[in-house]
């Protein structure tokens, strides 16, 4: 595993000044099933979110986010991985941080992801898979949406 994601977090004085609240290594990085690795950043309950109180980030949290939430991590995808084809309803940035993966879709149509790319995952079905020799770290910052995946339609 290298999956190691030092977290920043910055918070306020009694009397509001801006200082850095937190500034570690994340230490809750856990083994998913899949053999992958994962570190949970941040959770936010609602929208606006609230700024204050305490890190949300102590107990593991399902995949997505509070219906109207977000949910901020980092995913290390092993080598050899192969793809788990799942749906969310949450919009998801991935920003791939390092190495490169690919994402499949309906049909078998297959995107390629390297280090730099950017994606907005609107809701769709999907896999992330890594048939590469080294490790493909993405974070992802997934936020509840109004989407009916359940009975997706297109009008």
């Amino acid at each position: 595993m290298t999956l190691n994601v030092r977290r920043i977090v910055t918070s306020h004085t009694k009397d509001g000044k801006a200082v850095v609240g937190t500034d570690e290594i994340t230490s809750n990085v856990q083994k998913l099933r899949s053999g992958n690795y994962e570190t949970l950043l941040w959770v936010t309950e609602d929208a606006p979110a609230d700024v204050n109180g305490e890190d949300p980030t102590a107990t593991p949290r399902d995949i997505e986010p509070p219906v109207r939430g977000s949910i901020f991590r980092v995913l290390e995808l092993v080598p050899g991985k192969e793809a788990y084809m799942h749906r969310t309803d949450t919009i998801d940035y991935a920003i791939c941080l390092s190495g490169k993966c690919e994402m499949l879709l309906d049909e078998d149509e297959k995107v390629d992801f390297k280090q730099g790319d950017v994606m907005v995952q609107r809701a769709t079905m999907h896999g992330w898979a890594n048939p590469f020799d080294e490790p493909c770290q993405i974070a992802f910052i997934l936020i509840g949406s109004n989407a009916p995946t359940k009975h997706w339609h297109e009008h």
